[in-house]
């Protein structure tokens, strides 16, 4: 099955990457590339694309990946029905929440300072008297 990724080019803290056809089994970095479809500078936010040759790979079954599937949407290239269009929103779950400190059961008060405070109490009454 053929996927298409991107694949990254340029020196050390500046990249930007070719949008690529490649066997999705394989490493980006190790897979043989079938074809070269565009490119795309996250700095400059330029995106060139062969528009013709990613929809001829799309009607074949090749899966973009989330970030590709957003540059072709904002090509407006047009996208099958089985692409699955990522909205960027990300679900926490937290795990074990029986576990966090809010969920355990309220201590009771100690009992030692309930029967200080009825000692202090009784000794107040007597010197009164």
């Amino acid at each position: 099955m053929l996927a298409i990724r991107l694949q990254r080019l340029g020196r050390k803290g500046y990249p930007t990457y070719r949008v690529a056809v490649q066997e999705s089994h394989r490493h980006p970095t190790s897979g043989r590339v079938v074809a070269y479809v565009g490119s795309y500078n996250p700095h400059t936010k330029e995106t060139s694309l062969n528009s013709e040759k990613v929809a001829f790979y799309l009607k074949n079954g090749a899966q973009p990946t989330p970030r590709v599937v957003k540059l072709l949407a904002e090509q407006k290239v047009k996208l099958p029905d089985w692409v699955v269009k990522h909205t960027g929103e990300h679900k926490s779950a937290i795990k074990n929440t029986e576990k966090l400190r809010k969920n355990q059961p309220k201590e009771e008060a100690p009992v030692e300072a309930a029967e200080e405070s009825s000692v202090d109490t009784s000794s107040e009454e007597a010197s009164k008297e």
